[in-house]
Parts: C-alpha cells; sequence; structure tokens
C-alpha cells in the first residue's frame, strides 16, 4: 500500500513538474517582437482609431480574424464564423410635431424630441397632470394622489434629497431615477396608464442649437433591453413654454434646482395635446471577434482570454490611435492564442474550451461584451473564469515606486471567487515575479475600476474575473499621443506571459474556479 501510495504521487508530482515546463515552453511563444509587429498594425493609421460602427473598427475585426485564422483557432460552431455581430442605431428625424390647443409648437424654441428615446407614433390628450419628478418609489411617490390613466403627464427631472443627501439610495449618490432616470420615469408613467409624456430639465431653460441638431440625428447608439417593449413617447419642454402649461411653475422650478420634496396639490390642465414623430433607424453592425481551442476532457468547460479593440477613432481630423488602450490588450489575446494553438498542435492542448474573445463598443459603454454575456454562445454557467486584459502596455506615470518597471494592477481578486488570487500569484512566484499590486480593488477607490472593463459583463453574470491593467489614468490616455512609442516593451510581454500562465493553470486543474463570494455592490 506504501508503495503503491509513493507510486502516484511521483506520478502525480512529474505530472505537474511536466505541466510546468509545458507552460513554460509555450509561454516563451509570446515575445515582445511578436507583440511588437501585431501592435503596430493594430494601431496603425489604417485603423483609423478603431471606432466601434466605423470603417476602422471593421478593418481591425478583420485584422483578428486573419490572424485567427492563421494560428488555427476554430470559429464558434453556432456562429458559423469568427464574428459575432451586434446591431447599432442610428436615427433621423424625419417630422416631428406638438400641439397644445390647436396652437403647434415651435420646434428648438418650445420642445425637442431625443430620438434614441422615441418611437414612431403619436399620442393625443384632453388633459395634462403634474407628478413632481415622476417617481413611483416605495419611499418617494409622486403618483400617490393623482390618476394619470389616458392623460398626458409632466414632471422634472432629477430626485429629492433629504439632509443634503439622494435618500433613494442607500449609498447618498443619484439612484436609477436620475439615471439612467428618463426611461425609468416614463416606465412609471406607463404603469400608471399615462399615454405621453412631457418633461422638463430643470437646468435647461432654452435649448443650445447643438442639442437642438442631436435630436436631428443621433450619434450611433447601442439598442436599450427594452426596445421592443411598450414605450411612451415624450417631448422635452423649455422652460418659457412649460410655464405656460404647469401654475406655479417658478417656485416650483426652484424647489427642484434646490432637490426639495416636491408636495404640491394634485394639479392638472384640460387642454388637448397631440404629438406625433416619425423617424428613420439605420442599423449599423458592429462585431467581437472570436476564436476557440477545443479543450479535451474538459471541452464543455470554457475559459474566456478577452480584450476590447474598439478605441475612440477620429476627432478634429486627429487619430486616436489607442495603442496602449487597448491594442495592448488586443494583441495580447492573439499573441496568447499563438502560444495555446502550439500547444494544442504538439499534443498538449488544454483540458478546457479556450475562448479568445475581443470586443468592440467597450469604450461607448462596454457594448460587445453587454451584448455577449445577454446572449452567450457558451454557458455562463460553465464558464470558469473571464482573464480580461485593458491596457498592459505601459508604465503608469502616477505610479513613484521603486517597482515600476516591474508591476500590473489585478482587480478582482478579492471578488466571486476565492480560488483567483491563489492561482494567480502562486503563477506569478513561480515564472514572473512580478509585483501584483491591488489598489484598485479598495472599495473606496474612486475610479471604480471594476466596473470600467469588459470583464464586469461576465462578473455581473456569477462569471469569477480578473482584469489586468497598467493603471494610465492620465498622461496618454484617451489623447491622440497613445501610441506604439509610449509602449515599455520587456514589460509588456513579461505581463502577457503572467497572464498566460494563469489561463493555463485554471484550463488544466481538476474543478472550475469556486463562485463562493458575493458580487460587489455597484455599477458603472
Amino acid at each position: 500500500m506504501k508503495k503503491n501510495l509513493l507510486s502516484a504521487a511521483l506520478v502525480a508530482f512529474s505530472t505537474i513538474a511536466f505541466s510546468q515546463t509545458d507552460a513554460e515552453k509555450y509561454a516563451g511563444i509570446i515575445t515582445a517582437a511578436d507583440l511588437q509587429k501585431h501592435l503596430t498594425i493594430i494601431a496603425g493609421a489604417d485603423m483609423q482609431g478603431r471606432e466601434t460602427g466605423t470603417e476602422g473598427q471593421r478593418k481591425a475585426a478583420s485584422y483578428i480574424e486573419s490572424q485567427f485564422k492563421q494560428i488555427g483557432l476554430k470559429q464558434p460552431e453556432a456562429l458559423k464564423s469568427y464574428q459575432q455581430l451586434y446591431p447599432l442605431y442610428q436615427d433621423s428625424l424625419l417630422n416631428t410635431s406638438l400641439t397644445i390647443d390647436k396652437i403647434g409648437a415651435e420646434y428648438g424654441k418650445d420642445f425637442i424630441t431625443p430620438l434614441n428615446g422615441n418611437e414612431n407614433g403619436s399620442f393625443k390628450g384632453s388633459e395634462i397632470v403634474f407628478a413632481g419628478y415622476g417617481i413611483d418609489d416605495p419611499n418617494y411617490n409622486d403618483y400617490a394622489n393623482i390618476n394619470v390613466k389616458g392623460k398626458i403627464v409632466l414632471f422634472f427631472n432629477g430626485e429629492p434629497k433629504k439632509d443634503g443627501k439622494y435618500f433613494l439610495n442607500p449609498t447618498g449618490r443619484p439612484s436609477e431615477w436620475t439615471f439612467p432616470g428618463t426611461q425609468k420615469k416614463l416606465a412609471a408613467a406607463i404603469a400608471k396608464g399615462a399615454v405621453g409624456a412631457l418633461i422638463v430639465n430643470p437646468t435647461t431653460e432654452t435649448f443650445l442649437q447643438a442639442a437642438i441638431d442631436r435630436t436631428k440625428k443621433t450619434n450611433i447608439y447601442f439598442p436599450s433591453k427594452e426596445d421592443g417593449l411598450k414605450t411612451l413617447n415624450y417631448a422635452m419642454l423649455s422652460h418659457a413654454f412649460a410655464k405656460t402649461l404647469l401654475p406655479g411653475f417658478d417656485t416650483l422650478l426652484k424647489s427642484v434646482k434646490a432637490a426639495q420634496a416636491l408636495s404640491p396639490a394634485p394639479s392638472s390642465t384640460k387642454t388637448a395635446v397631440t404629438f406625433s414623430l416619425q423617424k428613420y433607424r439605420n442599423v449599423v453592425n458592429a462585431s467581437n471577434v472570436i476564436g476557440i481551442i477545443e479543450g479535451t476532457d474538459k471541452k464543455d468547460e470554457y475559459v474566456f482570454l478577452t480584450g476590447h479593440y474598439d478605441h475612440l477613432g477620429m476627432r478634429d481630423g486627429k487619430i486616436y490611435y489607442g495603442a496602449d488602450d487597448d491594442g495592448s490588450g488586443t494583441v495580447a489575446v492573439i499573441e496568447m492564442a499563438a502560444a495555446f494553438a502550439k500547444a494544442k498542435a504538439e499534443g498538449k492542448g488544454p483540458r478546457r474550451t479556450i475562448v479568445f474573445m475581443t470586443v468592440s463598443g467597450e469604450e461607448k459603454g462596454l457594448w460587445g461584451s453587454e451584448y455577449y454575456s445577454d446572449h452567450p454562445i457558451y454557458p455562463l454557467d460553465k464558464t470558469s473564469v473571464d482573464l480580461n486584459t485593458d491596457m498592459v502596455g505601459r508604465i503608469d506615470t502616477e505610479r513613484k515606486t521603486s517597482d515600476t518597471m516591474n508591476y500590473v494592477y489585478v482587480v478582482g481578486h478579492d471578488k466571486l471567487s476565492s480560488d483567483l488570487p491563489v492561482i494567480n500569484e502562486r503563477n506569478n512566484n513561480k515564472f514572473t515575479q512580478l509585483t501584483l499590486d491591488y489598489k484598485f480593488d479598495d472599495p473606496n477607490d474612486p475610479n471604480k475600476i471594476y466596473f470600467r472593463s469588459d470583464h464586469y459583463n461576465f462578473a455581473r453574470k456569477g462569471v469569477p474575473v480578473l482584469f489586468f491593467y497598467d493603471g494610465m489614468l492620465k498622461a496618454d490616455y484617451h489623447k491622440p499621443t497613445d501610441t506604439i512609442e509610449k509602449i515599455t516593451w520587456p514589460l509588456y510581454e513579461k505581463r502577457v506571459r503572467m497572464i498566460f500562465y494563469t489561463a493555463w493553470d485554471i484550463a488544466n486543474r481538476d474543478e472550475m474556479l469556486k463562485r463562493d463570494i458575493p458580487l460587489p455592490a455597484g455599477a458603472r
């Protein structure tokens, strides 16, 4: 018995040692020279800053796809392609009108109609009912003493404070009644039976020409989850026009600007209101680029390696190259794919399926990763981890410690899975010896970094995540000067190898990562 146990232990030890040797061998595929080769293209002028929904973004997607094919990654069977397309909208106003008591309101002077909150259609009614802030909440209810069924509701943007703090959010910050605000208030109005809405922004007395122009043609935007559901059309009113409809307007406006609770007597105005809107919607496709290496005995479990390939595009004729943000993460995914593919070709492939996904839309609001997490190709409950890489090529200009040439910020180490820091630290200690800095995991971090990149859309679905980051928030961040000349290549290589080692370990261990820590409170 003792001899058999010893033999088993020796086999287990030799397997671990062999696996570690394999990991080092294939990590060597990731080199500064190859990182530089790909990043020179991804962050080159030809990509025009890779803004989501533009030709530059599509060129970048094609390049990444070509590399996935060349490396030998498979396309996801569910897609029959390497690209997961998702729709973006751009709306143009064809015509709109608002008539009060048979008198037409003047567009741009009396009212405007934001296009991405209104759909083709019309409403009419014979009574306008004032609903304060338009809030329907257990702790504050503007609808308590009014009936808006079949009527037009009028309310202010914003929400009240108590003792100087917003009390509808336990944190004391503005709640969802402020942001997204309008959509939430319109949903409340629909639930109460209103047929249309008139809204007043307390800080917008008149409409600037730029704001008027934006209501005639939108920028590209990501469809709301509420799209396709019942909607309530609305118009934004200037203060002068609202004053003609709402008795005591000046006093109410003063209270709203001071964020005071409103408890006016029910107020309504008997008047005929007719509103109509017609717009044209252009649908523009963006994409996530996805390639896989199929696992062996655990191929129905998944390890994701992600980075966003979009950036800010061109502004005032200047290209925002986005070399670090996030050309560096994009190329890291490509290089790690090459390393895993080489291992697979030599019979050392991962036990779990590795999914290499570069997403677009991050700079716009995590659009691509949100779309994937809401339309997953692989079961999220079988996704062991997402290792997300967003900006790993630079040195944080604000970091003044002695390890500035040998660090990386790791975000998410104390969240969702207690396995994560153990595995990441073990592999870093053995292979790369970087300083793993956890400062952005401080719950009081004012930058809220945990919520600001694509890993968050996995985390909100319960998937354990780690986010690797160089900390750049100043200097060239979101500027045209974020170019490849600023990349620190040896440190960039070392960081990517460390992420590869961590992925290798998670892909080959016996168990999926535990999910034993709650998702922290908060949101983007």
